[in-house]
Formats: C-alpha cells, sequence, structure tokens
C-alpha cells in the first residue's frame, strides 16, 4: 500500500517555510518597530529632562516674586496719600481782576 498524500514526509519542510516567513517578518517590521520604540525613548528621555528643567523655572519665578516684593517693602521713595483740590469749573462769563486794566 503506497500512499500518493501531498503532504511531505518529514516536518523540516513546513518548519523551514514557517522559519522563514518569520525571518522575513521580522527583517520588514524590525525598523519601523524600532522606530517607535525609539521614538518614545527619546520622548521619555526628554520628558525626564523637561521636569527637572519645569522645577528650575518654578524656583526662578518664585525667588523673582520674593525679590519684587522686597524691593516694594523696602523703596525710600514713596508717597503719602493726600487730597487735592482742583477746584470746580465756572459757568459764565470769567471773573474780573482787580490788577488789571479796567475794560469800557
Amino acid at each position: 500500500m503506497t500512499s500518493s498524500s501531498p503532504r511531505p514526509t518529514r516536518p523540516w519542510g513546513t518548519l523551514g517555510a514557517g522559519a522563514a516567513a518569520a525571518a522575513a517578518c521580522a527583517m520588514c517590521c524590525a525598523g519601523p518597530l524600532l522606530a517607535v520604540l525609539g521614538g518614545i525613548g527619546v520622548t521619555s528621555a526628554i520628558g525626564s529632562l523637561g521636569m527637572p528643567a519645569l522645577v528650575v523655572l518654578a524656583m526662578a519665578a518664585g525667588l523673582g516674586a520674593l525679590v519684587v516684593r522686597r524691593r516694594r517693602r523696602t523703596t525710600s521713595c514713596r508717597t503719602t496719600p493726600a487730597s487735592a483740590d482742583l477746584g470746580m469749573p465756572t459757568l459764565g462769563p470769567p471773573p474780573e481782576t482787580s490788577g488789571g486794566q479796567a475794560t469800557h
């Protein structure tokens, strides 16, 4: 009895084809996968360097606010609140002056 099956008698042919397909997939997808992972790595590296930079900026802003507040407290040139009499506008002819020429 002879069997005429299309399947190979050894499993190495199928295993070899599967290994070749996996290798081709790895070669094709390696570049984009490494690019995505590298982008994530670069982004996290920038983020890890950015957080201390934000802390430094926040500290500088706080120190700047303290310096401005302290300078405002210690300035020697201050004005005192006072009222100013601006007078009321007159509605009518101007008043006559006593030291000038008389008009007829």
